[in-house]
């Protein structure tokens, strides 16, 4: 058999068509496995907030920030924001909370009039290895949203689940 030119030209073309075709289906098939991943951790966060939002305030309360201040209550409301850390992956929730304090006795707020004042902020939690988790942090004068945008270059948004 002998080879002519033609015939090497459509060898190698359907060759790249093959490789174009099985690069594509993978990043598909990595999207909807990415997809799917979000969805479940979204499904998870909605049925677990409850004892996440406890287990923030019991952390949050413990790690003596603001300073001269004591948590008092954690008011909850419904916006949460899903997003993705853009070079490790991990998820993240931000979620809007109403948060008061109290002057620790002896303290340096303890004559300030504004520490009553309730704070607006978005609580932080985190979905690592198939569980959601917090650290406490409360990223303040933010609502989920706008958490986002400030740290827009850390964070991608995750599509919402239904």
């Amino acid at each position: 058999m002998e080879w002519n030119s033609l015939t090497i030209s459509v060898a190698v073309v359907g060759g790249l068509v093959f490789v174009s075709v099985a690069l594509y289906a993978t990043v598909v098939v990595r999207r909807r496995l990415k997809s799917s991943y979000g969805q479940r951790a979204i499904q998870a966060f909605r049925l677990q907030r409850e004892m996440l939002e406890a287990k923030f305030f019991d952390v949050a309360a413990t790690l003596g920030k603001p300073r001269g201040l004591r948590w008092i209550e954690c008011d909850w409301e419904d916006n949460v924001t899903f997003a993705r850390d853009r070079e490790s992956g991990l998820l993240t929730a931000f979620v809007a909370v109403n948060i008061r304090f109290e002057a620790i006795e002896g303290g340096d707020m303890e004559d300030v009039p504004a520490v009553d004042t309730i704070r607006d902020a978005a609580a932080v939690f985190h979905y690592k290895n198939s569980r959601w988790g917090t650290g406490g942090k409360a990223l303040f004068n933010l609502n989920p949203d706008e958490a986002l945008v400030r740290l827009e270059n850390q964070f991608e948004p995750l599509a919402p689940v239904r």
